[in-house]
């Protein structure tokens, strides 16, 4: 794997391969990687020549500064469990090479997708993500982007992003790659206590309860599905719900009805431990 710090020596690299008629898989990442990652490198493997993989912990999308300073960043770690895929090259760059001074970044109308959810949660957040997304999608020039259904309000709004720029990029959304007792993998899962880690199941068993709600009555409603999810959780003991939504999969607008989209999509956030843990399931989409 060939590692590279700027700009200009990754361009000169893959503009070599690019020439040669090679396609480039992306895969954005934040680095502290999991299984989760490795899944959308080993895709993106399948599917293109070269995979260019990215760490960069980006500044532009912290709220707190101490959330920014506390972010793991185990380089070694993540460069062997690259290295163990067989990823083609790690772009490794510091916060100048992403943010030049005098660099010159469009505006994107988000259509409102970043402000529900996490949106709410995080004010600016999503500002953030796609204006480093932008700078590093102008940086690689892939053929396809690989992103993970786990942030799927991210996803939608990288999908909104690239419509905008009438992008041949492809983006690939890769299903959640979970724990065998069904936890979405994250980094964040490693903050869990002993008992904390034993509770957190809870969410991906509540979406599914409502998965099921939804596809097996003839005529499911979105409160009666949400009234179901909410009775699940507490008797679970779990007393912190940040959202949980039941919404269209391209507008991210509330449900009130199933009528309404051919496309649904339920997201939550609950708190163990003081950590977030983020996931959803694809009701359906006819």
């Amino acid at each position: 794997m060939e590692i590279f710090n700027t700009v200009s020596t990754l361009q000169q690299h893959l503009y070599q391969l690019t020439r040669s008629g090679k396609k480039i898989g992306f895969v954005p990442t934040m680095g502290a990687l999991h299984e989760g990652h490795l899944t959308l490198i080993l895709d993106a493997m399948e599917e293109n020549d070269i995979v260019v993989c990215s760490i960069f912990v980006n500044p532009t999308q912290f709220n707190d500064p101490n959330d920014l300073k506390k972010y793991p960043r185990p380089i070694e770690k993540d460069t062997q469990m690259l290295e163990s895929v067989g990823c083609h090259v790690l772009f490794l760059p510091e916060v100048e090479e992403i943010y030049p001074a005098g660099l010159v970044e469009p505006e994107f109308d988000l259509n409102g997708l970043d402000t529900p959810m996490e949106g709410a949660k995080r004010p600016g957040h999503f500002k953030g993500v796609v204006r480093v997304v932008y700078r590093l999608l102008d940086i690689v020039k892939p053929d396809s982007l690989y992103m993970g259904q786990k942030d799927f309000q991210q996803y939608s709004i990288i999908a909104q992003m690239l419509r905008q720029l009438n992008s041949g990029i492809r983006l690939v959304m890769v299903p959640i790659v979970r724990e065998i007792d069904g936890l979405a993998m994250s980094s964040r899962n490693v903050r869990l206590s002993k008992e904390g880690r034993a509770h957190a199941p809870i969410l991906h068993k509540v979406l599914q309860e409502v998965e099921y709600y939804v596809n097996s009555q003839p005529f499911p409603i979105p409160h009666k599905a949400t009234e179901l999810a909410f009775d699940l959780f507490k008797q679970h003991g779990i007393e912190q719900i940040d959202y949980f939504e039941i919404v269209d999969g391209n507008s991210l607008k509330t449900l009130h009805s199933f009528e309404d989209s051919h496309f649904a999509v339920v997201c939550a956030v609950i708190v163990i431990d003081g950590v977030r843990l983020l996931d959803n399931v694809i009701l359906f989409e006819k």
